[in-house]
């Protein structure tokens, strides 16, 4: 509630999202919101439907069930339209919710800085010039002002992390969502990626981080969720979701974890 006592409508909101693949529901009538500046971090073994919940919510995948929600108006319903309507109105919806990938998915014929600006050129229509000044800038956030003209094949793995981040950034989304953003990384390499995270936490960006990094995400989340075959099983305040879960599956996964 604000102080004026008026329901604060969420930035993003899934309600009773399904999703089906061949007869098998792999994400079963999830409800979760989120808030502005807040922060909520899905675990769960692999298979439990995480990364799948998450391309809904990026409307890369469509769900069979259930309604998604910016700031409380319903995106991705685009049924029934013609396909080039149905692509542009997608276009403009997901260029509002940031997605970080598993794997970084760069244009290796493009630099860093070519990366993070195609989209302001293609989807906001921005000037090059315009777009290459709010590229750098970016790169310069994440810590790669010096990397802007190196390509992917020249960059480690967390740099190429961090230029995905500045791509999806740029774009300046109203929720940014992470799938697993350090799987594909090297040990040591996961840090670098995991402080830029930190950093947007701490700056009030509002995120949905998918990971297997509980340190982490118990640091950084307003409330964890664990997931099950498709199901959410448990969310809470990481406090009492780590001290106290009430879920013996999620008592299993942490003990397994640790």
């Amino acid at each position: 509630m604000t102080s004026s006592g008026m329901t604060t409508v969420p930035v993003l909101e899934a309600a009773g999202v399904s999703k089906i693949y061949e007869g098998q529901a792999v994400v079963k009538e999830v409800d979760l919101t989120v808030g502005r500046g807040e922060v909520k971090a899905i675990i769960g073994p692999s298979g439990s439907g995480k990364s799948t919940f998450l391309r809904c919510l990026a409307l890369l995948e469509a769900s069979d069930e259930g309604q998604i929600r910016l700031e409380g108006e319903p995106i991705g319903e685009i049924r029934g339209r013609i396909a080039f309507t149905r692509e542009r109105q997608l276009a403009r919806e997901r260029a509002n919710i940031g997605m970080v990938f598993q794997r970084f998915n760069l244009f290796p014929h493009l630099t860093a800085e070519g990366n993070v600006q195609t989209a302001l050129v293609t989807v906001r229509g921005l000037s090059r010039h315009e777009a290459r000044e709010r590229a750098d800038e970016m790169l310069a956030r994440v810590g790669l002002a010096e990397r802007a003209h190196a390509y992917p094949s020249e960059l480690s793995g967390g740099q190429q992390q961090r230029v995905a981040i500045a791509r999806a950034l740029v774009m300046e989304p109203k929720v940014m969502l992470f799938d697993e953003p350090t799987s594909a990384l090297d040990p040591e390499l996961v840090r670098e990626v995991l402080d830029v995270i930190e950093e947007l936490a701490k700056a009030g960006m509002t995120m949905i981080v998918v990971t297997h990094e509980l340190d982490f995400a118990r640091g950084i989340a307003s409330e964890m969720v664990m997931m099950d075959q498709g199901l959410v099983i448990e969310r809470a305040t990481p406090d009492r979701f780590f001290g106290s879960p009430k879920h013996s599956r999620t008592r299993q996964f942490l003990d397994h974890m640790e």
